[in-house]
């Protein structure tokens, strides 16, 4: 039997209120939200980035105009900017936990990012260089992996495969000196990448699934492949009320679909032993806030390429996304922590994983978000943490597209 949880303590003063968990009640597993279909068309470049954004970003740089400029500076002088970058490419990417053993592992994600932030910079400059050096790390990877394994091997899968399409939409619907390697880049996404994510992972902490749908999903929709994105979109709307908590929800957080937890201890340990819940907790705050904020981060991207793709999830997830977004930034910024939350001690670090979600939010949505602005503004330019955020205050820094 599943049990309720005691009545939460006092709201707490957030700047975004965190809601009073009901009174304790029986709580059964929510059925996975039905998937919404594939467009009968795919809009392209259209992961993470519409032709409109990346338009509107064009035009700041180029104007010269804050925040855009000194992130995009930011970004070129980085070592992803480099036009002198060697790819490091692997036939075998080797990744066991926390990226130990680390065999290609960094080296791929990293190379990723760098084909990613070539392609922005060939956008915005119309630089030819920087398209030909965004081509040439993905044909050196579509040329020689073939395999991920050990224990990281979904999640490497996602890191990598989420950062892959965004570069490639780019170079392939903008870049018109030709890709001759094309086709065997579509062949790695679909037969090394979309494996390894597309069944996603319901018992693991939730970034991963998170993750890996962001890459299922940037994947499906550079390939055209309106059966995995409609598998992907699935897995994603089951997951994200699985991972941001709000009262509503009742007196406990919704399992996690299609896995083996399904009772209240196996559910208070599975959200790292943190037993009363407020609005905007997620599974792995208790845990750490990076990977809380690679989490958020996935599920905003997700979000972002179905906006594009024909369907505004926003609206849907509005309160779930705000209350995390919110609760996490006051802490962030410095906050007492009470002892009620994770034993009074929190690991912070989000990383720059607010940018996105602000955008849509906010910006979209009129949404007041004191502490997310001010953590999120106060933090600008936001950089890359080196696995599969990137760039976020030039992409989607009050972009309206």
């Amino acid at each position: 039997m599943r049990f309720g949880l005691p009545a939460a303590l006092t709201a707490l003063a957030l700047g975004l209120a965190a809601a009073v968990v009901p009174v304790p009640t029986l709580a059964a597993p929510a059925a996975p939200a039905a998937a919404p279909a594939a467009p009968a068309q795919f809009a392209h470049p259209g992961v993470l980035n519409s032709r409109a954004q990346l338009d509107f970003v064009r035009a700041k740089v180029q104007a010269g105009q804050q925040p855009w400029k000194s992130a995009f500076d930011s970004m070129l002088a980085s070592r992803y900017g480099s036009l002198s970058r060697t790819p490091k490419p692997r036939a075998v990417v080797e990744c066991g936990s926390y990226s130990n053993p680390n065999i290609g592992c960094s080296d791929e994600r990293e190379d990723a990012i760098a084909a990613y932030t070539q392609a922005l910079a060939w956008y915005i400059t119309r630089d030819g260089r920087y398209a030909k050096k965004s081509i040439e790390l993905m044909d050196a990877w579509s040329a020689t992996i073939k395999d991920h394994t050990n224990s990281n091997a979904p999640l490497q899968s996602g890191w990598a495969g989420s950062t892959w399409p965004r570069a490639a939409e780019i170079v392939k619907h903008t870049y018109t000196g030709g890709w001759a390697n094309q086709g065997r880049f579509a062949t790695m996404l679909r037969e090394v990448y979309l494996p390894e994510v597309i069944n996603g992972r319901p018992n693991t902490n939730g970034n991963w699934e998170l993750i890996m749908m962001d890459a299922a999903v940037g994947i499906a929709v550079h390939l055209d492949d309106r059966a995995s994105y409609d598998k992907a979109m699935g897995i994603y709307l089951g997951r994200v009320p699985a991972y941001f908590y709000l009262a509503s929800d009742g007196a406990q957080p919704v399992y996690p679909p299609r896995s083996t937890i399904d009772t209240r201890s196996e559910l208070v340990q599975y959200w790292h032993g943190q037993s009363t819940f407020v609005d905007g907790l997620a599974q792995e705050t208790c845990r750490d806030f990076g990977h809380t904020g690679m989490g958020i981060a996935a599920a905003m991207h997700v979000a972002e390429t179905s906006r594009i793709q024909g369907r505004d999830l926003y609206p849907q997830f509005k309160d779930r996304f705000r209350h995390a977004l919110g609760f996490h930034a006051t802490y962030e910024l410095g906050a007492a922590v009470p002892s009620w939350l994770c034993g009074g001690s929190l690991a912070k670090g989000i990383g720059p994983a607010t940018e996105v979600g602000y955008n849509a939010l906010h910006t979209r949505l009129g949404v007041s978000m004191e502490n997310t602005r001010r953590l999120t503004e106060g933090r600008r330019p936001a950089g890359t943490e080196n696995h599969f955020e990137a760039w976020e205050t030039l992409t989607h820094a009050d972009n309206p597209n």
